[in-house]
């Protein structure tokens, strides 16, 4: 994929994390009827859960705190810790990147052309962060969180929205909310970051693509709680459960389709918990509000 650009917060020479990742609705649908194209599909509030009922409402539970009580953190579901970590502990220097839903600088590479929804948004708040794409560019930190703690003993929970070119492996660019926490006027700003549980905002979402079908079938898993490793699903096209593909903007792809009827999704955290959530059917671009999450 190539870059879309290189952000700077003005007090060191790190590029930062814009990258053209998002791509929606690549490949089209295939076959008889073709696929319907619009423009950022349904963007209600939370989407449509096709049979079944969304817990908390139809858009979830949104603005809720943060993980444990953890004060100092702004936003829906902003936390200053996470007591659930995974994998390898990352060091390197955070900068302003900025990271934002509105893209003033760089598109994020786990949205859409069309940005990431409203609704979205709301749930997942505005604790962002990028990382390096030696880390991010198979998609698979898309939506992940991860605990940034600073050599100053200030720490977050952010989102992981986009990945590209740092000057080193583990350094990060963040949004203005996460910077404003994080930030102590030290330079260089040094700091570890690890992979870790979000907090608890809801249901997971799914997001199907703006030219998603029957026949070419693509959707991002978002809000998990902990990162997912697979995705599979079961359907009128598969008797048994099939692996999604994973695309560089973290969307799950069926380039055969799930066909017609309904179809049961499975995914997998990296902690080995397993969710399987079924559905009568899906529409072009729905978000769809699942009743589970992950513990």
């Amino acid at each position: 994929m190539p870059l879309v650009g290189c952000g700077s917060d003005g007090n060191s020479n790190t590029t930062g994390t814009g990258i053209s990742g998002g791509t929606s609705g690549k490949g089209g649908g295939s076959g008889a009827g073709g696929s319907s194209s619009g423009a950022g599909g349904s963007s209600g509030d939370g989407g449509s859960s096709s049979g079944g009922s969304s817990s908390g409402g139809s858009s979830g539970s949104s603005g809720r705190g943060g993980a444990g009580g953890s004060a100092g953190a702004s936003g829906a579901g902003g936390a200053t810790t996470s007591d659930t970590l995974y994998g390898e502990v990352h060091t390197g220097v955070y900068h302003l990147g900025p990271v934002d839903y509105d893209e003033t600088e760089w598109h994020n590479a786990c949205a859409p052309a069309e940005k990431y929804r409203p609704p979205l948004r709301s749930l997942m708040g505005p604790l962002l962060g990028g990382v390096s794409g030696i880390f991010g560019q198979d998609g698979s930190l898309c939506d992940a969180c991860m605990l940034v703690k600073t050599a100053k003993g200030k720490s977050a929970v952010l989102r992981i929205v986009t990945y590209g070119v740092e000057a080193e492996p583990g350094d990060i660019d963040v949004s203005p909310e996460a910077f404003e926490i994080l930030h102590s006027d030290e330079f260089p700003r040094e700091m570890t970051w690890q992979l870790a549980k979000c907090p608890d905002t809801g249901t997971l979402r799914y997001e199907f693509q703006t030219e998603a079908s029957i026949w070419w079938t693509s959707l991002w898993v978002r809000n998990a709680r902990v990162p997912v490793t697979k995705v599979e699903v079961k359907s009128g096209n598969h008797s048994s459960f099939a692996e999604l593909a994973r695309g560089g903007d973290g969307t799950l792809t069926d380039n055969g389709g799930f066909g017609e009827g309904s179809f049961t999704l499975r995914i997998t955290g990296i902690d080995n918990q397993v969710i399987e959530d079924t559905f009568p059917s899906f529409e072009t671009g729905e978000l769809v509000t699942s009743t589970k999450q992950f513990q």
